[in-house]
């Protein structure tokens, strides 16, 4: 057991019966009344955020999440399938564990799955991934000059918006907590 003087971003709890990551808290003491702590609480099962308050020292369960190296094998329509490295056995992922950035994900693509004992509840994607343009019109000469953007297709299918100098064939780096385009990568 803990209490909100353990809380700290990114830590796991179960409330409620169902398991909450901890996006913020802060601990606030309102004039003379009692001390309480603030968190805003996301739910790893349906991932919506709601705030709740804790009394000042009440304690809370915290959950250890164990973490292990998977590759990305393909998408099949419903689910990621991803492999364990040590003993290759292949495990089903949804798209609501993964979130946003699973759009990104390249066949080979190294990622932290966390688990609770064998229920996955979350993961960890590269922060940034290089992808190269399959589809795009082309970029003429001039188009440095201005901030302007054009749709994009990348390898793996999702499109990303891209600066008009960015031709077919070239190779950017997106950031997949966002989806935006970082920069083009040199050969």
């Amino acid at each position: 057991m803990a209490t909100t003087a353990d809380f700290r971003v990114g830590m796991v709890i179960r409330f409620n019966g169902e398991l909450h990551r901890i996006d913020e808290y802060i601990h606030r003491t309102p004039g003379n009344l009692r001390a309480f702590v603030q968190a805003k609480l996301r739910n790893l099962k349906t991932g919506r955020t709601s705030e709740s308050r804790f009394r000042a020292g009440e304690e809370v369960e915290e959950v250890r999440l164990e973490q292990k190296e998977y590759t990305y094998l393909y998408h099949d329509g419903s689910t990621y399938q991803f492999m364990e490295k040590e003993t290759y056995e292949q495990i089903p992922v949804t798209d609501l564990v993964l979130g946003e950035g699973a759009r990104f994900l390249k066949e080979g693509e190294s990622i932290q799955l966390q688990m609770v004992g064998m229920e996955i509840v979350g993961c960890e994607i590269p922060f940034n991934v290089e992808l190269k343009v399959v589809e795009t019109v082309p970029g003429v000469r001039g188009d440095t000059a201005t901030g302007a953007t054009k749709p994009a297709k990348v390898e793996t299918g999702a499109t990303v918006n891209v600066p008009l100098f960015i031709n077919e064939g070239d190779i950017i780096r997106v950031d997949t907590r966002t989806g935006e385009y970082l920069e083009r990568v040199k050969n």
